[in-house]
């Protein structure tokens, strides 16, 4: 079984190399950043010109893309190398709405479509250990299973196409409202003479522990920003939620809270630093 994975980002790009490393047949690559190609070749992948190419020479295509648009664009191009003997897994974090529309679109050629976004950040994505919601049926689930084990260990299927990103929006989505209690009671604790360290280790004693303060308070400490997972795709998944929020009727004031401060984060130029960045748009509100 061939391989072919379009998209060599932060994150797919090592998600890209643990496929290279354990699958025992051709992987094809492209993405727009010739170097990015160029990495991947040189860990045994082959090079392609297109992403039209690598749909026409493998039987399963992973896409890896940063925003809805993407999504369609790569599908809308592979779209006349689609058939039955093809499978599509796309991992981009994109509108549910969009994802089933592309799903009907590639399904229609008698190809198999699943959407399967990922979450944990960089450092997961080069262990293979991501978090991986697929929405898809059971077939092309269990035929994708084994390529998604490549990337993640902690794989679930959460129903029908679109609904993996229905699963990650809410998953983001919680994490960007933990967040923001984080950035908050961490400045008032800053304020009233409390270092980092101890807001950390106390809190571990407590009820509020969380998997978020527990991995950021270190380089929040140092105001270390490099990237693992930016701003700007945070913001890009919280206004997903809200605008899904808005289509079932739901009012979700804490997301709301969670989106101001994205916001002003990207309006103060952290768009591609560590969404960890936005402490300092709290700490200047």
């Amino acid at each position: 079984m061939k391989i072919g994975f379009i998209g060599l980002g932060i994150m797919g790009e090592s998600m890209c190399e643990n496929i290279v490393k354990k699958h025992d047949d051709t992987v094809y690559v492209f993405d727009f950043v010739k170097e990015k190609v160029e990495l991947l070749e040189s860990k045994g992948a082959k090079a392609c010109n297109s992403s039209l190419e690598v749909a026409q020479n493998a039987d399963v295509i992973v896409s890896m893309v940063p925003k809805s648009e993407h999504s369609m664009a790569v599908y809308k191009e592979v779209l006349p190398a689609m058939d039955s003997s093809k499978t599509c897994i796309d991992m981009s974090t994109i509108d549910p709405s969009v994802s089933v529309e592309i799903a009907e679109m590639v399904k229609a050629t008698g190809a198999q479509f699943v959407d399967a976004p990922v979450v944990k950040s960089k450092p997961a994505a080069i262990a293979g250990k991501l978090g991986i919601y697929v929405g898809g049926d059971e077939e092309a689930y269990e035929k994708v299973k084994p390529i998604l084990a490549y990337m993640g260990e902690n794989i679930i299927r959460m129903g029908d196409n679109g609904k993996g990103l229905v699963m990650k929006i809410c998953h983001n989505a919680l994490v960007s409202q933990i967040q923001n209690g984080v950035n908050e009671t961490l400045t008032l604790a800053g304020k009233n003479g409390i270092d980092v360290d101890q807001f950390t280790t106390a809190v571990s004693y407590g009820g509020g522990q969380n998997f978020y303060l527990d991995s950021k308070a270190a380089v929040i400490k140092k105001e270390d920003y490099t990237t693992a997972f930016s701003v700007e795709n945070m913001y890009k998944d919280v206004n997903i939620c809200m605008n899904m929020a808005a289509e079932c009727g739901l009012n979700m004031p804490g997301e709301a809270a969670a989106k101001q401060v994205y916001d002003k984060a990207m309006e103060l130029g952290y768009g591609k630093e560590d969404f960890c960045a936005t402490i300092k748009a709290v700490r200047q509100s």
